[in-house]
């Protein structure tokens, strides 16, 4: 699917969504809906907020916080928890199934998609007698580069305490 359709088709089923719940259809939403669908990443509020103000928009925090909850609430974006960090998001409309992988020192988010997970997710499904609409699966760990980082200072206070 093509990125122009793709945001044409995410365009008109916000702006459904929008009409359906008698909402305003304001410059400023779907401005923030062409950010999100222009990414490609996971991105929290703030990072969203300081990128469009850099891009000239005029938004308001308040704005891009509403604008987000009622993405969410259509279906066009993905909320994630990861951990104990702050809310991160990402697009959803015609992605693919996918995992994450979020190191526990950098925060740093990896998406991953293994077949096998969506075998599991069928036979769990036909086995306890459940439509399983979707699933979420975060694995945590540390990322390469901290964990050379925290070998790196290891090695280095080592050094220090056998001199």
């Amino acid at each position: 699917m093509s990125t122009n359709h793709n945001s044409e088709l995410v365009r008109k089923i916000f702006e459904a969504y929008l009409e359906n719940k008698n909402l305003r259809k304001t410059p400023e939403r779907f401005a923030i809906l062409e950010e999100i669908y222009s990414r490609d990443d996971h991105f929290d509020v703030e990072t969203l907020y300081i990128h469009m103000k850099n891009q000239k928009y005029r938004v308001s925090r308040a704005t891009v916080y509403n604008t987000l909850e009622l993405l969410v609430s259509c279906d066009l974006v993905t909320k994630h928890q990861f951990g104990k960090n702050m809310a991160q998001f990402e697009k959803s409309y015609g992605y693919h199934q996918h995992d994450h992988i979020i190191c526990i020192d950098c925060a740093k988010v990896v998406e991953f998609c293994d077949p096998r997970i969506q075998q599991i997710q069928s036979m769990v499904g036909e086995l306890l007698k459940f439509e399983i609409k979707h699933h979420s699966l975060n694995l945590y760990g540390v990322c390469f580069d901290c964990a050379a980082k925290a070998a790196m200072n290891s090695q280095n206070a080592d050094i220090k305490h056998a001199s």
